[in-house]
């Protein structure tokens, strides 16, 4: 492993210490949504629609209410009537209205496998048994799965009173639910300077996070008039949040309690059966539990949205990248809410560009309502922004890495959208990509009948703050209990401990993490846009910090002295006037029932940004020519993580998002048939990498601190997943000179470009 850093000589911050909740993961004794056991408990079943784009006629339920077992039934209706109102989670808003509708549909069904209504029953296949009786007729409309159809003239709309706001003009009657605009300089006259121009436009797929665990939910409507639930979630005061919004109640009335959870990636943000679960519970008086099939976890949560994108790009004779425009159409699903926003703050930022143009389109299409995946709409962006950097650095007959080095953002650029970039390390990590044993090494003999080709490629994410809580108390016997709120997705729970650990000088091994309910722990905001480590972590350096201030005074009392004449330093309390009156963080903690009882603290931020962070990618392709095989022989990623806290976590990550990146490259996407239904909703057809299908993923850490977090932290998680796609584009490219603009590039593709095969 490669490690660059500046970083200061820390004692836990790292090091790689056992996960806290590693046995319990490996034993299996860990807690998730499908093992919550209540008593009296029944099970949920949804019913859905089986046409992409529905008038809902008419329901029934009378037959389904009349099956031995069944408790409650529910339909759309049972939900609240809401007006439009806006929630911002922290990676994107949410409309109450259209997330209700979502949940369960009362007009039209926008896509296959939209709830239209529900049943409790005693067990899961009398609820299913139940859910078959439920008799739903259907004006079944024309429907869109495409941003192209969805805005040719007289297609079919799918939301009546949708009115666009297209550049601050509002439209009705369209499905572009916005057009955004951002320009500095004078891209056209700029364009009109330049030595070369590139302009390509590329197409991607809706493709799907990928997680093992199926969304869950329990729900108990109690006595009091307060729900309590049970799921798996990246944010439980986000799901709370949603529910109380989406059943017209306080947040006081709603405790949620997060599980462990089996894999999110964004995905897990959206709420689709909380409201569900909680309505059945208040009809039956029972708790009530729900879990999806894969197949609607395909068909009916949040994949991450395809579209086209068009990039323009102008060079001076000199290679310096002069001008850039971009339009981005990506699909928001049945309802609005695309990540066009991140998309354009993403696309040209590894680059110094005087003269940009960016638009972007947020696009209702007849596929389920579009959510967040791991750096939403970056990766789309960085594939056509990479590919045509590669271009351009082929026609100035450069090696790629220079190109993006002569061109390259730094501290003080500004970013296409606006936003003048604080202290980044994109040039870092350009310079330790070149200097990398990947890079300088040749590429080496493919197998027989096989070509190899190399690429590289850049990406961004911006990372965000927002608002996290965390409380510490200290027990007798040293060790420290500290409760935050962010959902642990991979290990979080110790890199925030490390943090408090650093600064009260003692190890990791003292702390016992736990992450609370919303009744018990402090607010957070989701675990999601690479914050939880930086901004949790953040608070909890707050915590620790304030937690010195108490223990000094309890040592102030045992010697009676003044509070300012304790001094702290490496785990250590002492009287700075008498060096012999001293106590080790242990020792002071078995004295605090006499000083006053247990000694606690909190801490929190509410951070408006996290410094951003920059990843470049190279990898090794082999490609059978005849038949469009590709296998990975090489990947090494170099990325930009600030300080890393916990550096097995942090290639953890790499690796992780780098190999979904691959994923979306070469395999996979929603295949949709004629009439808007996926044919794909299984692992068996909707094909993901595995282990088998991969190299060992190599990792070079890059380390240029953020100054504004107290240890340097930068978000990690959703880098790696930005340049796969482009990294890979461009190494098919090296390998068969021929340029892909569709993802994901399978073998047919391959062969299509290749002349060998027609569409």
């Amino acid at each position: 492993m490669v490690n660059v850093s500046d970083s200061k000589d820390y004692k836990v911050i790292g090091s790689n210490p056992i996960r806290h909740d590693g046995y319990d993961k490996v034993t299996g004794r860990a807690i998730y949504g499908a093992d919550i056991k209540l008593p009296g408990l029944i099970w949920a079943s949804i019913v859905r629609s089986p046409h992409a784009h529905a008038v809902i006629k008419s329901i029934d339920t009378s037959e389904a209410s009349k099956v031995e077992g069944v408790f409650a039934v529910m339909t759309g209706r049972d939900l609240p009537k809401l007006a439009d109102s806006w929630i911002d989670h922290g990676e994107g808003t949410e409309n109450i209205s259209w997330s209700s509708e979502n949940i369960m549909a009362t007009k039209k069904a926008l896509y296959k496998g939209h709830a239209v209504a529900a049943i409790a029953a005693v067990d899961r296949y009398v609820a299913d048994y139940a859910a078959s009786k439920v008799k739903v007729e259907y004006e079944v409309l024309e429907s869109v799965t495409n941003v192209e159809d969805a805005t040719k003239e007289n297609a079919p709309i799918l939301l009546e009173d949708l009115v666009g706001d297209h550049i601050g003009e509002k439209v009705s009657n369209t499905n572009i639910a916005s057009v955004t605009r951002h320009e500095f300089g004078n891209p056209d006259k700029a364009f009109e300077e330049a030595e070369n121009v590139v302009e390509k436009t590329f197409t991607l797929q809706m493709v799907h996070q990928g997680y093992i665990e199926p969304h869950n939910a329990t729900a108990h409507w109690d006595e009091d008039d307060r729900i309590k639930v049970w799921t798996s979630t990246q944010g439980a005061f986000p799901v709370r949040t949603s529910t109380a919004a989406i059943l017209d109640m306080d947040v006081s009335r709603i405790k949620v309690t997060p599980l462990e959870i089996g894999g999110g990636f964004g995905g897990k943000i959206p709420v689709y059966l909380e409201p569900v679960v909680s309505i059945l519970s208040k009809k039956s008086g029972r708790p009530v539990k729900a879990i999806m099939e894969r197949s609607n976890v395909f068909q009916a949560s949040g994949p991450a949205p395809g579209g086209t994108i068009t990039v323009k790009m102008g060079t001076d004779k000199d290679a310096n990248i002069i001008a850039a425009e971009t339009s981005i159409k990506l699909e928001a699903g049945g309802f609005p809410g695309a990540a066009v926003g991140a998309a354009v703050q993403c696309i040209f930022a590894p680059y110094d560009i005087p003269n940009t143009r960016i638009d972007g389109y947020d696009i209702v299409v007849n596929k389920p309502k579009s959510a967040a995946y791991r750096a939403p709409g970056s990766p789309q962006a960085a594939f056509a922004a990479e590919t045509v950097s590669d271009e351009l650095a082929r026609i100035h007959n450069m090696d790629p890495i220079d190109f993006r080095l002569q061109n390259a953002s730094k501290e003080d650029t500004r970013r296409a959208d606006g936003v003048v970039f604080p202290k980044i390390g994109n040039v870092e990590v350009l310079e330790a990509a070149k200097a990398s044993d990947h890079w300088k090494s040749d590429l080496g003999t493919p197998p027989k009948g096989r070509v190899r080709g190399r690429g590289v490629a850049s990406g961004y994410w911006f990372n965000v703050g927002l608002k996290s809580a965390v409380s510490l108390t200290v027990n007798n016997d040293g060790s420290v209990a500290l409760v935050e709120g962010s959902t642990d997705i991979g290990g979080t729970r110790t890199s925030i401990s490390m943090q408090a650990a650093e600064v009260l000088g003692i190890g990791v091994e003292n702390f016992i993490p736990s992450v609370g309910d919303t009744d018990t722990a402090g607010y957070a905001d989701v675990t999601g846009g690479s914050r939880t480590t930086y901004a949790t972590g953040f608070a909890a350096v707050k915590a620790a910090e304030n937690l010195i201030e108490v223990l000094k005074e309890r040592c102030a009392i045992i010697w009676s002295l003044d509070k300012n004449d304790i001094d702290f330093s490496d785990g250590t309390f002492y009287a700075s006037k008498d060096p012999e009156l001293k106590f080790s963080f242990k020792d002071l903690a078995s004295n605090l029932d006499n000083t006053g009882g247990p000694a606690s603290s909190t801490g929190s931020v509410d951070l408006e940004s996290a410094g951003g962070a920059f990843g470049t990618h190279i990898v090794d392709i082999d490609v059978d020519p005849d038949t469009g095989k590709t296998d990975v022989a090489r990947y090494t990623v170099v990325q930009d993580v600030g300080t890393a806290i916990y550096p097995a976590y942090v290639r953890g990550q790499m690796a992780g998002g780098a190999v979904q990146g691959i994923g979306w490259a070469l395999n996979e996407e929603y295949y949709m048939k004629d009439d808007g239904s996926q044919a794909n909703t299984s692992y068996l057809d909707y094909r993901m990498p595995t282990a088998l299908d991969l190299p060992n993923i190599e990792t070079v850490i890059v380390e240029v601190p953020n100054p504004g977090h107290p240890f340097g932290v930068r978000g990690v998680g959703e880098v790696p997943i930005c340049p796969p796609v482009g990294a890979i584009g461009n190494a098919l490219h090296d390998a068969l000179g021929k340029r892909f603009y569709d993802a994901p590039m399978k073998p047919g593709k391959i062969l299509n470009v290749l002349g060998k095969i027609s569409d």
